[in-house]
C-alpha cells in the first residue's frame, strides 16, 4: 500500500524526461515540514508527503494568488543610459493586467481537469492550491525608449510557488518552486510590442498551468 502511495504521489510531479522519484532513506533531502525531494518532477524542484493517497481527492479550490515584483526604480536618465539597463519598472497597470492575465490562465487550466472538479467548498475530497509568483522581473524597455522595432531574447521572468494542501487539516502535502523566463521555444529572438508580449505571457503562463493541470489528472490515470 505505501508503495502504491508513493506511485500516486509521483503522478503529480512527473516530468518528460525519465520517471519521478521519490527520495528515500537516511540522505532523503526533507523540507523543515517533512516534504521528500521527488527527483525527475515537472517543476524545477518539487516535494511531496510520500504518506498521503492523492487518489483520495477529486476536487480543487482555489486558495487565493499572490504577485510579488521586483523593487525596479523607474527610471529618468537619458535614453543612451537606458540602452544598456536589463530591468524594467512595470507600470501599475501593467502589473493589474499581469495578475489578471495569469489568473484568468490558471483558472481556465483548472476548469478543463478531465479528473478534478473546481469547487469553492472545503471537504474531504478537496485539495486547496495556492500560487504565489515571486520576484516578478520585466526585461522590456518602457514605450517612450524608441519606435523603432525591439527584438529581445527574453520579456521577463518570475518564480512560481505552488502548495497544494489538503482543505480540512490545512496541511501542505505539494510544493514545487520553477523559474522560468519568458521566451521563445529554441531560444528565438520575440518582436517586443504590446500584441505580441502579452500573447508571450499568456503562453508562458499556460505552460506552466498546463504542467500543473496535466499532473493533477495523471494522479488518477
Amino acid at each position: 500500500m505505501k508503495k502504491f502511495i508513493a506511485i500516486a504521489a509521483a503522478a503529480l510531479v512527473v516530468g518528460c524526461s525519465g520517471q519521478p522519484t521519490v527520495q528515500t532513506g537516511p540522505d532523503a533531502e526533507m523540507t523543515f515540514d517533512g516534504l521528500v525531494r521527488i527527483d525527475n518532477s515537472r517543476f524545477n524542484d518539487a516535494w511531496i508527503d510520500p504518506e498521503i493517497d492523492l487518489t483520495q481527492y477529486t476536487k480543487i479550490m482555489a486558495g487565493g494568488a499572490e504577485f510579488q515584483f521586483r523593487n525596479v526604480q523607474r527610471s529618468s536618465g537619458t535614453m543612451s543610459r537606458r540602452s544598456n539597463e536589463r530591468e524594467f519598472w512595470i507600470s501599475d497597470s501593467n502589473r493589474q493586467r499581469l495578475v489578471e492575465t495569469v489568473s484568468t490562465v490558471f483558472e481556465e487550466e483548472l476548469q478543463r481537469s478531465e479528473h478534478f472538479t473546481v469547487t469553492d467548498e472545503p471537504g474531504a475530497e478537496t485539495l486547496i492550491i495556492v500560487g504565489v509568483l515571486h520576484d516578478i522581473v520585466s526585461r522590456v524597455p518602457p514605450d517612450q525608449i524608441g519606435r523603432g522595432e525591439i527584438w529581445l531574447s527574453s520579456l521577463g521572468e518570475a518564480t512560481l510557488v505552488i502548495e497544494i494542501s489538503d482543505s480540512l487539516s490545512g496541511e501542505v502535502i505539494y510544493r514545487a518552486v520553477d523559474r522560468r523566463a519568458i521566451e521563445n521555444v529554441g531560444s528565438q529572438m520575440i518582436r517586443s510590442n504590446s500584441a505580441s508580449t502579452w500573447a508571450e505571457v499568456r503562453r508562458w503562463a499556460r505552460r506552466w498551468a498546463t504542467r500543473l493541470r496535466e499532473g493533477l489528472d495523471s494522479i488518477h490515470e
